[in-house]
């Protein structure tokens, strides 16, 4: 649908089924999201890698506005220790969608 989701907590079965457009966060504390997503529709990226700075930062403005808008202590809590979460978090994007575009067609048409 072209929109994007931040997850910090667990994720059900077949994460990403039906996804075609768009990008989600998924923070991965229980390190078992590769058993939980959609592997024939989606592809996953740790944000922590080379190459995914403008993401790592986007991550961090959507928790940043996340926690101003409802005070979550858990989003607080994140963003206190964001480098320690950071490498638990992944990117879960369509097969068909270009890494490259996702940011710019979310932050250039927010839903």
């Amino acid at each position: 649908t072209g929109g994007m989701v931040t997850v910090l907590g667990r994720v059900g079965h077949n994460f990403g089924a039906g996804m075609t457009g768009g990008f989600a966060y998924v923070l991965d504390l229980d390190r078992d999201f590769v058993d939980r997503y959609n592997h024939e529709l989606v592809e996953v990226r740790r944000i922590r890698l080379e190459g995914m700075e403008e993401y790592r930062n986007h991550l961090r403005m959507v928790i940043t506005a996340y926690v101003e808008e409802t005070g979550s202590a858990w989003g607080q809590h994140i963003l206190d220790n964001y480098m320690d979460y950071l490498r638990q978090f992944w990117l879960v994007k369509p097969k068909a969608a270009s890494l490259g575009t996702l940011l710019s067609a979310v932050t250039e048409n927010p839903q």
